[in-house]
């Protein structure tokens, strides 16, 4: 990007911003298979956080995508036709996944309604783990970086042709709808284990307080893996 035309260098910014978002994506997907697979083990887990963070992990990815079908895409289209046949393919992607990603929310489903001590909990959620929630989490982690693995060639040869302004824009409507729940996971998923490509411009974009609380909410992402029985 260093030596980018001021042309294309909103574009490889804003595919920057992408990568740091896929990371957090990847990384999420995978967290919920090891939770899941300690769960099936009989490892400890909290089921409370499992649930909690099964389901931010999955409304992340629908506003993802739903940002890419509604606002990406519409422009891509219009600025680069030829490429059409390729967007389409993505958006059939996402509604794959999107059956795949139910199957798995039936399970957190199940896990989130157990009633009964803690326990006869453990036991029961065990017994979903093995059944279902970890397969499905599987499956779901495959598909799902086997789709930004089409998606991201794509869209680093169309974003630094895009101009400026209508990068800007884009950029600002996307961060205005941007979910704003669980910053401990959104920052503790881009750190760890390492800072995903794009982590400065991702970051630059959170609101001050997010910045300030970092070593706090960092602290609460660790918090958290330990319960999901990760470490």
């Amino acid at each position: 990007m260093i030596n980018a035309s001021p042309e294309r260098a909103e574009g490889l910014r804003l595919y920057d911003e992408l990568l740091a978002v896929h990371t957090i994506l990847r990384r999420g997907s995978a967290l919920l298979v090891e939770s899941l697979g300690a769960l099936a083990a009989g490892r400890p887990v909290h089921l409370g956080t499992l649930v909690a963070v099964a389901r931010w992990h999955t409304a992340f990815l629908h506003h993802h995508h739903h940002s890419e079908d509604e606002q990406f895409w519409p422009l891509l289209r219009e600025l680069f036709p030829a490429s059409a046949e390729d967007l389409s393919h993505l958006t059939a992607e996402h509604e794959e996944l999107d059956a795949e990603l139910k199957i798995l929310g039936e399970a957190i489903d199940a896990i989130g309604a157990l009633t009964g001590n803690a326990a006869a909990r453990q036991i029961a959620a065990r017994h979903v783990a093995e059944l279902t929630g970890h397969s499905s989490a599987v499956v779901c982690h495959e598909a799902l970086v086997a789709h930004l693995d089409d998606e991201e060639p794509v869209l680093r040869t169309l974003f630094p042709q895009v101009s400026p302004d209508r990068i800007r824009r884009l950029r600002a409507a996307i961060v205005a709808a941007a979910p704003k729940s669980g910053p401990d996971l959104v920052l503790g998923l881009l750190a760890d284990p390492e800072p995903a490509p794009g982590y400065e411009h991702m970051t630059h974009n959170f609101p001050a307080p997010v910045r300030w609380l970092r070593p706090v909410l960092l602290a609460r992402y660790r918090s958290r893996r330990r319960a999901l029985g990760v470490g």
